[in-house]
């Protein structure tokens, strides 16, 4: 039985979300590293989570349609993203006492937005109509949120990329309001309440 990095478990970690439950794939993986073979239409559902995770925390400069952070430096550099995940671990093992792997699981399907909004136009008139979102939308964008905000944490300042990750999927796993994923997952329902 394999554990992932050859340290944490994979089997017994339970996706409370029904919705997600066939898009986070925990099979047990040595190394989260595919090489590209996972490249057809929906591909990307069987691909392990870390792994998706350690391909989103390369390109995080975006928020919304502007370029806030540079992550040029980032940027092809599968192996450091890799050792910032695997150090992230670590931390939110020795901060949480439980399994990395569930804690994460847990903040993604916190972070994981229902309800979004889309643009329609009718006669020469653009307005928002709010929509449900599908799981494997859901999942990228809390993906794209938890890396986001470890970033934006980790940007400028004396704390590593790896901390900052940390931080971020300790808070999205116990709910917390403040950090960065759930206040996005929050503003972005709230703005397709406000457009039903």
């Amino acid at each position: 039985m394999f554990k992932l990095f050859g340290l944490w478990d994979t089997a017994e970690i339970e996706v409370k979300d029904p919705g997600l439950k066939a898009y986070i794939n925990l099979k047990p993986v040595f190394l989260p590293h595919s090489a590209g073979r996972h490249v057809k239409s929906f591909g990307k559902s069987n691909v392990s989570i870390v792994e998706r995770l350690i391909n989103r925390i390369g390109v995080t400069g975006h928020e919304g349609k502007k370029h806030k952070r540079t992550s040029g430096r980032n940027v092809g550099k599968k192996h450091m993203a890799y050792n910032s995940i695997k150090d992230a671990f670590a931390i939110i093992e020795k901060k949480t006492k439980k399994n990395p792997m569930q804690v994460l699981v847990d903040a993604l399907v916190n972070s994981a937005p229902r309800e979004d909004t889309t643009r329609i136009k009718y006669g020469g008139i653009a307005y928002h109509q709010s929509v449900d979102i599908s799981p494997q939308r859901r999942l990228d964008v809390a993906l794209r949120f938890i890396t986001a905000g470890a970033a934006k944490g980790a940007f400028r300042t004396k704390k590593s990329i790896a901390q900052s990750l940390a931080d971020e999927i300790i808070a999205a796993a116990n709910y917390d309001m403040k950090c960065y994923p759930i206040s996005k997952k929050e503003e972005l329902e709230r703005i397709a309440k406000a457009a039903r």
